[in-house]
């Protein structure tokens, strides 16, 4: 339909704008928070997009585009040393700065000053565009209000479980949120791709349907919030679930005609494990939507 095409466009037009100010601006401020402003997007959502529709994430896209600027300066510019270069990238020393450009271009920046080659250039900086189009089954739906018991894990994503393991025994202790007739949520707080490890938060949730009773498990009670969101299920591990996130964001956001909502993305778990083998897990990827 022409709407969609037409959403599609101004998709495509608004992540056109954020690759200019990043070339425009590499010396200045290229945070996702930035860069979620300058594209008019949710910053929960932002990072994801960028990948979904660039194919690399922002700080790899930045880096390479600071590399290449480096490489005409080293070209251009006789006075201009690597330690200059180096630091005109960002880069917090030479070698560092030497090991990027080495792994980027196949050669050291004195030896591409001496004999620069483009060609090079042309064949590792592209901008890897999936072209396969997934068929997914996206449907849109209004997600009720939903009173939660949450306990936050902080620090690496590899250590979840940990988090994991004393949720459950809260669970089990407490009776407020029994497995088997309670659904399980998980909040993602952070990007895992674009967090440092101990930066990254995750809040592990299981319905509530009373007032949380006070516990030593560090729990606490939320509330995942009604909406419109569009929801599509995950087969598999729970490792592998950026695998179905990133198309949703690739191939069919730009042409729903449908904007992120200003809320993290959230799973419903409808497996449990070891019950069931993770391999064969189901999970339900919600992405919160504005209002019709």
């Amino acid at each position: 339909m022409p709407v969609h095409a037409d959403a599609a466009q101004a998709y495509i037009k608004r992540f056109e704008a954020v690759l200019s100010f990043i070339e425009a601006n590499l010396d200045g401020d290229l945070s996702l928070e930035t860069l979620s402003r300058v594209a008019n997007f949710s910053k929960f959502h932002f990072h994801r997009q960028f990948v979904a529709h660039v194919g690399m994430p922002v700080a790899r896209y930045v880096q390479l585009l600071r590399l290449r600027h480096a490489a005409h300066r080293l070209a251009s510019n006789a006075s201009c040393t690597v330690l200059d270069a180096a630091f005109e990238a960002r880069f917090d020393s030479p070698e560092s700065f030497s090991r990027a450009f080495k792994r980027a271009f196949g050669t050291t920046p004195s030896s591409f000053r001496h004999r620069p080659s483009w060609q090079i250039w042309s064949a590792t900086f592209v901008v890897p565009y999936l072209a396969r189009k997934l068929t997914m089954n996206v449907q849109i739906v209004d997600f009720p209000e939903t009173r939660v018991a949450a306990l936050e894990h902080c620090g690496a994503p590899g250590r979840v479980n940990e988090s994991i393991e004393k949720f459950v025994a809260w669970r089990k202790h407490s009776g407020q949120s029994p497995v088997a007739t309670s659904r399980s949520f998980g909040i993602p707080r952070t990007n895992p791709d674009t967090t440092p490890e101990a930066a990254f938060r995750f809040d592990i949730c299981g319905e509530l349907r009373e007032a949380l009773a006070p516990n030593g498990y560090g729990v606490r009670e939320l509330v995942i919030p009604a909406g419109r969101c569009a929801v599509l299920r995950h087969q598999g591990s729970p490792d592998y679930i950026g695998e179905t996130i990133y198309p949703i964001y690739r191939d069919w956001l730009p042409g729903s005609g449908e904007e992120l909502r200003d809320h993290p993305l959230f799973f419903h778990y409808l497996s449990v494990f070891p019950a069931t083998p993770q391999a064969a897990w189901q999970t339900d990827i919600y992405i919160p939507l504005r209002d019709a």
